[in-house]
């Protein structure tokens, strides 16, 4: 069955500090030929609550985000680690409950953008241009709970002007972690350090993720030490040159 119109999921990272990352949003997949449906009354899928161990509050979040979405229409999202929450550790949050088959149905409906893009639609090129040389971040929860390796490389390489180049270690966490940043600070940032040195040591203009939230902690890096290099989500790197 053609897929016509999807639902537009914004993470708490993407609405609050980097809004045009959800426009572009729009622009993508309307490039790719969907009608696309936005709930303004959408808030946190409550994984920040979940990971701090405040499940009961991640809990309400979680049952009105079900209630959000309760369409049948997929809903399609820029961040791995939100989805793969949402399809994961609701599992563990609706067992047995009176929301256990809304999650089922939701977990089969909830795609992140690029996945959507290449196993759903079946699309891996899109018109994009993006002149610089990059080299691409998997964040854990994209490689480890999503399982997304493949699917955003394979849009970048169609992306016309712009050059891949894998950095070293690419599996290595950047030390976001969420909270553990501000639990582990030293840590976090002796390993926001290395991530973005194997990313210099690309020769890359761009670090370009699926997680805002992963960009975000290196670019804090990056703008400290004043540092040759940029960070740009996918979806922005995707929607440069499209009408």
């Amino acid at each position: 069955m053609k897929i016509t119109d999807v639902d537009l999921f914004i993470p708490c990272f993407i609405d609050q500090i980097y809004p045009q990352t959800a426009f572009n949003m729009v622009k993508v997949l309307e490039k790719a030929g969907v009608k696309v449906h936005y709930n303004p009354n959408q808030t946190c899928c409550g994984q920040m609550a979940f990971n701090s161990g405040f499940w009961d509050e991640s809990k309400k979040l979680g049952i009105k985000f079900l209630n959000d979405f309760s369409n049948e229409r997929p809903v399609v999202g820029p961040s791995a680690s939100c989805i793969g929450f949402v399809r994961n550790s609701y599992q563990e949050l609706f067992h047995n409950t009176a929301y256990h088959l809304e999650y089922k149905a939701l977990k089969e409906n909830i795609f992140e953008i690029t996945d959507f893009l290449v196993n759903v639609l079946q699309i891996t090129d899109l018109g994009s241009v993006f002149e610089h040389k990059i080299t691409y971040h998997d964040s854990c929860a994209s490689l480890r709970e999503y399982h997304l390796k493949d699917e955003p490389r394979t849009l970048l390489r169609n992306v016309k002007g712009l050059e891949l180049v894998e950095m070293e270690d690419t599996h290595t966490c950047c030390g976001f972690g969420g909270t553990f940043s501000v639990k582990f600070e030293p840590i976090s940032t002796a390993m926001a350090e290395q991530k973005v040195q194997h990313a210099l040591d690309t020769g890359a203009e761009y670090i370009v993720s699926t997680d805002s939230s992963c960009l975000m902690h290196q670019y804090g890096y990056i703008q400290k030490h004043k540092l040759p290099i940029k960070v740009a989500h996918i979806v922005d790197v995707l929607a440069s040159g499209l009408d």
